[in-house]
């Protein structure tokens, strides 16, 4: 039963719709008439690489006539793309889903379609036990929203799903976020077969897109305004392995550099076991890669790394970190970890809290595990209690904001290039090369100036609140 995962109630908070850059709405002038006054509205869940599949679902709304809204209470139709990664995500999703049905019971909305992983991972199971959706369509089926979408608005349900590698990775794209970066998907799937995930799963084979493709989006992109392109898939470092029989992301990054336009490249979600030399000399060489390596670890303890379906142990990953910093002078690195695995006993989540405390992380993210069906690690005897994989993720956390004082403590007085996402007060705020947009930390800053987002300032760091850094523009 999915609707465990959630139970039947509503979330306190809204949700931000992702009605995208509005400029787009522009082009829609020209459609057909009879669907010019239809609203539609979409909030995406989870990952960058749903948001990019929701982004190409937003373009062939416009394309289709209808007009993009980012309010709820005037939306026709409600897309709700969802996550079904790990519990708490499902819980999100089905809450979600649930509070718009709620507002179309209230007749506030006419339609609420669901799409994304989840009702791929559930299929049938979304569709019996949320028969308030009109639509679900699974991830093999987005290029059908507009159709889906029409049914829905004629009173006909339509539950539908095809193959994975069906999913569409090439298009025009509606950016949701701040029209200055985007995501740029290079793959999908995932062939690691990590023992804890469910992505494969849900998403498939991993799948590299072929590289002029990459090319040519980045370069529709950047004459858009795109300055910074964040590269993601779930395996970043394996792109190129399935079309060329070769780890060819250097080869890609190379090619990305050379876009005019573009200002920063940044590479997430790197697989351990595929950073190779030389893919850190290209990042060292470019001046446009920005020194930031995502390197999601999850674990230290050999034993636990391969129950995980993973390689290495707490040495061998000491020895990554250490060539990644010779290599790569100044780089921040961010990792993932994981918690209350099955079976990790107190000494190996000590072993991880030592390594933490050793390799110093500048940013880091901690997840308590999470049992999920058809998983092997699902099935495994040694399921830990759910309070001490939580109290051991807090553990981890509480540690990590120590080290994250003293990082940003050591940036006092220097200058920092910032991209500049908005003003709140009388401060203006941003990232610089050590964010990721939407997962990691900000520099609030004085200007004696205006900015708009997708400047780049030059701030002289002289203050720290709790994870975030304080300055002042050199105007």
């Amino acid at each position: 039963m999915i609707l465990a995962a959630g139970g039947r109630q509503f979330p306190q908070n809204s949700r931000r719709f992702m009605s995208g850059n509005q400029k787009a709405t522009a082009a829609q002038a020209a459609k057909k008439e009879n669907v010019m006054a239809i609203k539609v509205g979409m909030v995406s869940l989870g990952c960058s690489k749903n948001q990019v599949d929701a982004e190409l679902m937003l373009a062939l709304i416009v394309q289709g006539g209808y007009e993009l809204c980012a309010d709820a209470q005037a939306c026709d139709v409600v897309i709700v793309n969802t996550c079904g990664f790990i519990e708490d995500a499902k819980r999100e999703s089905i809450e979600t889903i649930l509070e718009f049905a709620q507002m179309k019971e209230e007749g506030k909305i006419r339609a609420v379609v669901v799409t994304g992983c989840l009702a791929e991972r559930y299929r049938e199971q979304v569709a019996l036990e949320i028969p308030e959706a009109d639509v679900v369509l699974g991830i093999g089926r987005n290029a059908e929203i507009i159709r889906a979408i029409e049914d829905a608005l004629a009173g006909r349900r339509t539950v539908a799903f095809g193959e994975k590698d069906a999913l569409p990775l090439e298009g025009e794209r509606v950016l949701a976020n701040e029209p200055f970066y985007a995501y740029l998907k290079v793959a999908d799937g995932c062939d690691n077969r990590c023992s804890y995930c469910a992505i494969p799963l849900i998403r498939g084979n991993f799948r590299s897109r072929p590289m002029e493709k990459i090319v040519e989006e980045a370069k529709r992109l950047a004459a858009r305004g795109v300055t910074e392109l964040n590269v993601v898939a779930q395996d970043t470092t394996r792109y190129g392995e399935d079309l060329y029989g070769r780890l060819a992301l250097p080869e890609l990054l190379e090619e990305l550099c050379k876009i005019d336009g573009v200002r920063w490249v940044r590479i997430l979600y790197c697989y351990p076991d595929r950073i190779t030399d030389r893919l850190l000399d290209v990042m060292a060489r470019q001046e446009k890669i920005v020194k930031y390596m995502d390197v999601p670890i999850q674990h230290v303890s050999g034993r636990i790394l391969k129950l995980m379906n993973r390689r290495g142990d707490a040495e061998g990953l000491a020895a990554l970190m250490e060539r990644i910093r010779a290599k790569v002078p100044g780089v921040v690195l961010r990792t993932t970890l994981i918690t209350g695995f099955p079976t990790e006993t107190e000494e190996e989540f000590t072993e991880l809290c030592e390594f933490i405390r050793a390799a110093r992380f500048e940013r880091l993210g901690c997840f308590a595990y999470s049992a999920e069906e058809d998983t092997p690690a699902g099935e495994m005897d040694g399921q830990i209690d759910e309070e001490v994989k939580r109290r051991r993720a807090q553990v981890v956390m509480e540690q990590q904001y120590d080290i994250m004082e003293e990082v940003n403590r050591a940036q006092l007085g220097k200058t920092l290039t910032v991209a500049v996402e908005g003003r709140e007060g009388r401060l203006w705020y941003g990232r610089s090369y050590m964010d990721a947009p939407d997962i990691d930390t900000k520099v609030f800053f004085t200007s004696g100036r205006g900015h708009l987002p997708g400047d780049y300032v030059e701030v002289t760091i002289d203050g720290v609140e709790q994870y975030d850094l304080k300055g002042r523009a050199l105007d």
